[in-house]
């Protein structure tokens, strides 16, 4: 690589990357540039990226992240939807063959067929991105779901949304997504990113947050699938009471009324409680007691 280019996600390489290809962040994709050298390798710090590491980005741009993750990566594969962005990112990566992109939405992927094709097995897998904030939800309940065993997931949201993924009982940021997020993982705030670290400024602050495979809880669901769409359905009304988002759920019939209190007696969970004071375990325990009882 010749040394007198500037690093892609410095601001004079980005500002001249942008101008020279005159790209403008399109808002329908959520696009904003990340223009600073620090946050980008603080982020592939965070995910703790060795030459051992196979690596997934989503959203490459014009390949800031995706350079400082081909220096330490031993592969990386790249998701750009954005067909504008191919022939850019063909010369701002050209000096790295550890790289490839794949013109292809993330959320019509089949992410364990890539994974087989593009890596070599026993290596670790990691997913690194800043990723749009429009989507960030669906893609990550997408890539959770996909049966795909990461050893890290290391990516960039929105503040507001990595508030909710790890907020905890009783606070006003936890809902369902808290719930099936920290059953899939276990999640922390790595660090936060300013505003003004992006071209164009974003109107949001973002944060990192990593997301590592946690320790066997001491009881699971009976169906990840019931689980999730049972918690939604606790959290459908949040300022009603747990046993009115129950009635919701499964019906406001005498006998239903009765079965469901005789589940709520069972677990020792007040049916007064509204679902924002209820722990992952009392979900699974809840669910798993609504099957045994024929609810579910």
């Amino acid at each position: 690589m010749n040394n007198d280019v500037p690093e892609i996600g410095s601001p004079a390489r980005t500002k001249a990357i942008l101008n020279r290809y005159r790209l403008v962040a399109k808002k329908s994709l959520g696009q904003n540039f990340l223009s600073d050298l620090n946050i980008l390798r603080n982020i592939v710090s965070a995910a703790d990226v060795t030459d051992n590491d196979n690596v997934i980005e989503i959203g490459p741009g014009i390949g800031a992240l995706t350079e400082q993750l081909a220096r330490r990566a031993r592969r990386v594969v790249a998701f750009e939807i954005d067909e504008n962005l191919l022939p850019v990112l063909d010369e701002t990566l050209m000096p790295y063959d550890n790289v490839k992109i794949i013109n292809q939405d993330i959320l019509k992927a089949n992410l364990p067929e890539v994974i087989q094709n593009e890596f070599e097995p026993g290596h670790p897998i990691k997913l690194v991105a800043n990723l749009p904030y429009y989507i960030t939800t669906p893609i990550l309940m997408g890539v959770l779901k996909s049966n795909v065993t990461f050893d890290q997931i290391v990516v960039m949201m929105q503040a507001e949304v990595a508030d909710r993924l790890v907020a905890e009982p009783g606070t006003k940021a936890y809902g369902s997504l808290s719930v099936v997020m920290q059953y899939r993982a276990h999640v922390e705030v790595a660090f936060n990113v300013p505003r003004t670290a992006f071209i164009p400024q974003p109107n949001v602050d973002s944060a990192i947050i990593r997301l590592t495979p946690r320790a066997a809880l001491p009881v699971e669901p009976y169906s990840d699938q019931a689980l999730y769409g049972f918690v939604k359905g606790c959290f459908a009304h949040r300022r009603k009471s747990l046993w009115n988002n129950l009635q919701g759920i499964f019906g406001k019939q005498p006998e239903v009324r009765e079965r469901i209190e005789a589940v709520l007696d069972k677990v020792e969970i007040s049916r007064q409680l509204r679902p924002e004071r209820l722990t992952l375990i009392n979900f699974i325990e809840l669910v798993n007691a609504f099957h045994a009882d024929g609810l579910m």
